[in-house]
């Protein structure tokens, strides 16, 4: 099962609003994980149905993230997304698109879309950001 990925800035309130806006759809949260980089918040919701809740959530004026990506956080002192590129490729997975998320001097939050989900999602454990 994807996670539904909301990335906008963070402030007191946020996972309030989250909640209540997908109550109100009958949206059941599951799991959740939560994560601030370069003050930014990465919410990862495990929900039933991912496409319905992304729907709504864009409706209500929340980014997201692209459900077929795997959101992965990389600490700048141990790994680099070159690094994490040269992983994939080696086992035969093609990184199709990359995008940086968000940043600050310790983290760096990336969203990755590859040809081998499964495959890539085994090999990104460690590093994605949602533990759902």
């Amino acid at each position: 099962m994807r996670p539904v990925t909301v990335v906008c800035e963070d402030r007191t309130g946020l996972l309030a609003d989250v909640s209540y806006i997908l109550s109100k759809s009958n949206i059941n949260i599951n799991s959740l994980d939560v994560h601030v980089v370069g003050g930014k918040a990465v919410i990862s919701l495990e929900v039933k149905d991912p496409k319905k809740a992304q729907t709504i959530l864009e409706k209500n004026g929340f980014s997201t993230v692209n459900l077929e990506a795997i959101v992965i956080k990389l600490s700048n002192k141990f790994r680099t997304i070159g690094e994490v590129k040269a992983l994939l490729e080696s086992k035969r997975v093609k990184a199709e698109n990359i995008s940086e998320i968000s940043s600050d001097v310790n983290n760096g939050v990336f969203a990755i879309t590859v040809n081998k989900p499964r495959k890539a999602s085994r090999l990104l454990e460690q590093f994605m950001v949602c533990s759902c």
